[in-house]
C-alpha cells in the first residue's frame, strides 16, 4: 500500500492564515514534519494520534540533514501513510520543496503540493503597504540573503535598476553588511527600506529606515524579512504593546 505526502504552507505565523484545504490535511495526518519557524499554535490543532517530527533549522543549526528528511517522507509514505511536510510561509519559496520533490518522485511516492501566505506577503500585510504599486512599484522580487557555498551572488545592481520592490528572506542581523552591499550596487542612501519581525504574531514589530542608516537598527528577532523600494516609504514604526502576551486568540480545537 502507498502513502502520498503532501507539501503544506503554514503561512508567516497567524493560525488564521492557514488555508482550509492546509487545515483538513493536517487533521487527517498521520505524520507531520515541520519547520522550527512553524507556530505552535498550528501545531496544537494536529489530532493527538498524528507523528510529530520538528526537522527545521534557526540560525543555521539544522535539527536534520536534508537527506535525511527527504528519506522520512519517503519511508513513512511507502509505509501506507499521510505525510505532511509543514513549511513556514509558502512552501515553493525558499523552502527546499524542490529538492524533496525531486526525491518523492525518485522514488515514486504521491505527493500534492498546498500553497501558503509566504513570509512577504505576511510583512506586507503587517506594515500596511502594498509590494507593487502603479506609478512607484512595478514589479516585486523575492530575493534570499543566505547563500549557499557555490552560489552566486545577488545581482542587486539588476534588480534595483528594474524599480521592482524587493522582498529580502532571511537577512541576518547584520544590517551594516548588507547597506553596504546595496550602496556598493548603486542604491541611492536614501532609498526606504523597513524590517518586518515575527510579522502577523502578537511579536511583530515594524522598524522603518534608509539604505544608509539601515546599520542604525538594533537587531531584531527572527524571523526578519527586509522590503527595499519606495512602497516602503508608506510604512511607520511599530513594537508590540507593553505588556502584550506573545500569543494568539484561541482559535478551535480538536476535541
Amino acid at each position: 500500500m502507498s502513502g502520498r505526502v503532501y507539501l503544506v504552507g503554514a503561512g508567516p505565523g497567524d493560525p488564521e492564515l492557514l488555508t482550509l484545504k492546509a487545515l483538513r490535511i493536517l487533521r487527517s495526518a498521520d505524520v507531520v514534519l515541520h519547520d522550527d519557524l512553524v507556530a505552535p499554535e498550528i501545531l496544537q490543532l494536529l489530532p493527538p494520534t498524528v507523528r510529530v517530527h520538528n526537522v527545521g533549522k534557526r540560525c543555521g543549526v539544522k535539527i536534520m540533514l536534508q537527506q535525511e528528511i527527504n528519506a522520512l517522507m519517503v519511508g513513512y509514505a511507502g509505509s501506507g501513510l499521510a505525510v505532511v511536510r509543514l513549511k513556514g510561509g509558502d512552501p515553493m519559496i525558499f523552502g527546499r520543496a524542490g529538492e524533496e520533490i525531486a526525491a518523492l518522485r525518485a522514488a515514486n511516492i504521491s505527493f500534492e503540493i498546498v500553497p501558503g501566505v509566504t513570509a512577504a506577503i505576511g510583512a506586507a500585510a503587517a506594515a500596511e503597504i502594498t509590494l507593487t504599486q502603479r506609478h512607484i512599484a512595478p514589479a516585486v522580487a523575492l530575493v534570499t540573503y543566505a547563500r549557499a557555498g557555490g552560489e552566486p551572488a545577488t545581482n542587486w545592481r539588476a534588480l534595483l535598476a528594474s524599480g521592482a520592490t524587493v522582498a529580502v528572506y532571511m537577512p541576518g542581523d547584520d544590517y551594516g553588511r548588507i547597506s553596504r552591499d546595496l550602496r556598493d550596487a548603486g542604491l541611492d542612501p536614501e532609498t526606504a527600506c523597513l524590517l518586518v519581525s515575527c510579522a502577523t504574531t502578537p511579536a511583530e514589530q515594524i522598524r522603518t529606515s534608509t539604505v544608509e542608516r539601515l546599520a542604525d537598527v538594533p537587531p531584531l528577532p527572527s524571523p526578519t524579512l527586509l522590503v527595499i523600494g519606495s512602497v516602503a516609504r508608506q510604512a511607520a514604526d511599530r513594537a508590540p504593546a507593553p505588556g502584550q502576551a506573545a500569543a494568539f486568540p484561541a482559535i478551535q480545537q480538536f476535541s
